[in-house]
């Protein structure tokens, strides 16, 4: 428990003392290269400035079809994807933010009445709380009390990574879902890494090796992780690359999903699906994930997980279903155990970072 406490403490200076806006970062590994979609940019445009300059997430943490929803963001800092969010759920959906670092949770804090007004919403959809990510029960939240869960790098920097997302998979509701992104490595870090305060306050030395966080999300109920983008991170400092020399790091976007149904691996029961279209951010195309892109009209064979996935969540209406679970196939066709994340770099001078 004392070097978890000490742990906590160091992170906490680290965000609300050392770092006073991404231009402290040292490396880009807490850095979004992603280009937004239009419907994000404009989001981002009404947001207070002082938030914007105090963000460190690595990825786009906005699904689709968030209208309405019940939000919480897990270690939401100043608040950016909060705000950002509050505008796309609308004055009928709400957000919660938890953080455990005081002068982030004071800029969240300070502008909540700003981005109300800038919404033109009677009352504020945002609250937030300080809390500790591994036990969300402490800071008060209820079981089964969210449609969506996000989180932008903020997972690795925890000590008990199978706390946040068991805590994660207690707090969703039947059929929603654990939507953010993190850093990973192509391999265990070992402690002499995790110990050093720089690397961790990076967001480099706390990154779970990707088959263990593919383990501890199925340990804890989320049965089949699904990567949604994933990037190799560079490392623009000579000093940490030295450090971390031989270790690969990624930038990954999964999506997990509350849904008892699934197995822990894709089979095959000879369905299939046809997308409607009709989901306004992607009218053409809809995509679950990096190996998952449905065109409208087109009927695709998917994996019994995958059925699922769209059968008994808030994409049900989109979508036409064939077939049923009466016949096994046995796998389904291209699923592996190699690592799975993009081995493409972003370098560090791509006018989209950050």
């Amino acid at each position: 428990m004392k070097e978890v406490t000490q742990l906590e403490t160091e992170v906490q200076d680290y965000y609300g003392k050392e770092l006073q806006g991404s231009d402290d970062l040292k490396t880009n590994a807490c850095c979004t290269a992603d280009g937004h979609p239009p419907r994000i940019k404009d989001a981002l445009k009404n947001i207070h400035d002082e938030v914007i300059t105090r963000y460190y997430g690595c990825g786009l943490t906005i699904p689709t079809l968030v209208k309405d929803l019940r939000v919480l963001d897990l270690g939401s800092g100043a608040g950016r994807d909060c705000y950002l969010l509050s505008q796309l759920v609308s004055e009928n959906g709400s957000v919660v933010g938890i953080d455990m670092t005081d002068e982030q949770l004071a800029v969240a804090n300070t502008h909540i009445d700003w981005h109300r007004e800038k919404f033109s919403y009677a009352e504020s959809n945002v609250s937030f709380v300080k809390g500790n990510i591994q036990d969300l029960a402490a800071a008060g939240l209820a079981t089964e009390d969210f449609d969506l869960i996000i989180s932008n790098c903020v997972v690795n920097l925890a000590a008990n990574k199978k706390a946040v997302l068991s805590e994660a998979h207690r707090v969703l509701k039947e059929g929603g879902e654990f939507y953010f992104s993190d850093v990973y490595c192509d391999r265990r870090i070992p402690q002499h890494l995790v110990n050093d305060k720089e690397l961790y306050g990076e967001c480099l030395s706390g990154a779970l090796y990707w088959n263990d966080f593919s383990n501890l999300a199925k340990e804890v109920g989320f049965a089949d992780p699904r990567i949604v983008d994933s990037r190799r991170l560079t490392i623009e400092n000579e000093a940490v690359q030295e450090k971390t020399e031989g270790y690969r790091f990624y930038s990954v976007t999964y999506r997990l999903f509350k849904l008892p149904e699934l197995e822990a691996a894709c089979e095959d029961y000879g369905q299939a699906v046809k997308y409607l279209g009709g989901l306004e951010e992607e009218p053409l195309q809809f995509k679950l994930d990096d190996h998952h892109v449905f065109e409208v009209g087109k009927i695709m064979p998917v994996c019994g997980n995958t059925w699922f996935m769209l059968a008994n969540t808030r994409y049900r209406s989109f979508f036409e279903f064939f077939g049923n679970f009466e016949n096994h196939y046995g796998i389904f066709e291209g699923c592996g155990t190699a690592m799975p994340y993009d081995e493409s770099v972003v370098a560090a001078d791509d006018p989209a970072c950050c």
